[in-house]
């Protein structure tokens, strides 16, 4: 461990040298300071604080991880291009310990950086809260500076995709269809049977039972939020709309009515609802009545949402950088990776190409599901390339599925159980998998040709 903490200590001393550690920390509390200054909200605090969290880390993420990439692919690039790393390779040190000292260190040198940003933004934020009046930094502390968590209906799917299916077979015996046609009549068919679970029409109530879990057991006299949001089937001479409300236990006096009124379609809404409407059990009853002269639909994935506090905003925001530091480890074992077999230019150029295709993975997602559809033939390229990308899809997701700014900006709790499978799939599995690979590519290379090349 002593060899590793060497090669982290020179990495530091590279960091100093090229100037990286200075310029990148003036940079983050640059950004840090000047962002609310020239970004637009709605003019409350709510507004300001979601927008001032979800930019500046943002910002951090993004300065950090170009950094951390140009940092890793030059640190060992350039050690072998200008013959240092053949002096420290002719002492008694394996050449796993210095790569593995020299991502340490990258990761030593993005913890610093990161807890300097975030304690900017955070210390920002308090300082922010604390000019607030009393009702708005009450507001802003519940809905914002806060860890919530979130409670869903049921999942449908398995009885939305029975009944397409049964819905399809019947209509294929009645009409046949084209095999190319046949992806394109199921998707009607599937939207058809989930809005009779989304639409309200007008008159008619809609009805949700929301369970809690084990939530319920410390949320006694404790407030609840509901976030809605629903699509309107034709505009308003208005353009908002009336939500009637009752919520709790519809065969008890534990009921209460709320109205909402100027409620604008395709945004969300929260509004708070009155402690202890819950059933014993842990299911909370919420009954929508469509006022409104026009049907309104509520989408099964964010139509109906409950929001309870969990934790603090301290403890959250520390989930959200450490998850952030996740990210940014193994960008430093990508850059790593290539700088062990390519030369500094190739290597930057090879890792901000695999960073362009992670952020491309909405694209490879359309290309997997085109792929999959029934059609009339298949090409040899498409019969290699989908599970190719299907498989590339999958490895992107195990690192792109967690949204640490989104949460942290919304109020949304990250759990302990979230930051460590986040730590156990992009540090120790995507992280590990490329240091293995980085380590046999250094211990194979010929390091005495490398200035060569």
């Amino acid at each position: 461990m002593q060899r590793i903490l060497a090669i982290a200590w020179l990495t530091w001393k590279a960091a100093i040298r090229f100037r990286l550690f200075a310029v990148i920390a003036v940079l983050l509390v640059l950004a840090v300071v000047g962002l609310p200054l020239v970004i637009k909200d709605d003019g409350t605090a709510k507004g300001f604080t979601e927008i001032i969290l979800t930019y500046t880390l943002s910002a951090v993420t993004v300065l950090l991880g170009f950094s951390t990439l140009w940092l890793s692919c030059g640190t060992l690039a350039r050690d072998i291009e200008e013959c240092q790393i053949q002096v420290i390779a002719t002492k008694p040190i394996a050449r796993w310990q210095i790569w593995l000292g020299k991502w340490l260190g990258i990761a030593m040198l993005n913890a610093v950086l990161l807890i300097l940003a975030g304690g900017c933004i955070y210390g920002l934020l308090q300082w922010r809260a604390s000019k607030l009046p009393a009702q708005e930094r009450a507001d802003l502390r519940s809905q914002v500076m806060v860890a919530r968590g979130s409670a869903r209906e049921r999942n449908y799917d398995a009885e939305i995709n029975a009944e397409t299916e049964q819905v399809l077979q019947n209509r294929l015996k009645q009409s046949p269809v084209t095999i190319a046609d046949l992806a394109e009549v199921r998707k009607q068919i599937r939207e058809e049977v989930k809005a009779d679970l989304q639409l309200v029409t007008p008159g008619y109530p809609h009805e949700w039972k929301i369970d809690l879990g084990q939530a319920k057991n410390y949320l006694k006299d404790k407030p609840l939020q509901l976030r809605i949001k629903f699509n309107a089937a034709s505009h308003s001479p208005a353009g908002t709309y009336i939500g009637a409300w009752q919520i709790g236990d519809q065969t008890s006096t534990n009921l209460v009515q709320i109205e909402q009124a100027s409620l604008s379609p395709d945004n969300f809404h929260e509004f708070e609802i009155p402690p202890n409407l819950f059933k014993n059990n842990g299911e909370l009853d919420i009954v929508f009545l469509n006022v409104n002269a026009t049907a309104l639909l509520f989408p099964l994935e964010d139509g109906m949402e409950v929001l309870y506090p969990e934790s603090g905003f301290t403890v959250n925001f520390i989930r959200a950088l450490c998850i952030i530091f996740c990210w940014l480890v193994l960008l430093s074992a990508i850059g790593l990776m290539a700088a062990s077999f390519l030369s500094f230019p190739v290597a930057t150029f090879f890792s901000l190409a695999m960073l362009a295709l992670a952020f491309s993975s909405d694209t490879i997602t359309e290309a997997v599901g085109a792929g999959s559809e029934p059609t009339t033939a298949h090409s040899l390229s498409d019969m290699v390339m989908t599970p190719v990308y299907g498989g590339l899809l999958y490895i992107i997701n195990l690192a792109e599925k967690f949204s640490p700014v989104d949460a942290v900006s919304t109020g949304r709790s990250i759990p302990w159980s979230e930051l460590a499978t986040a730590f156990g799939q992009i540090v120790l599995l995507l992280g590990g998998l490329f240091a293995l690979i980085g380590i046999i590519l250094f211990n194979r290379r010929e390091l005495a040709t490398a200035q060569n090349q």
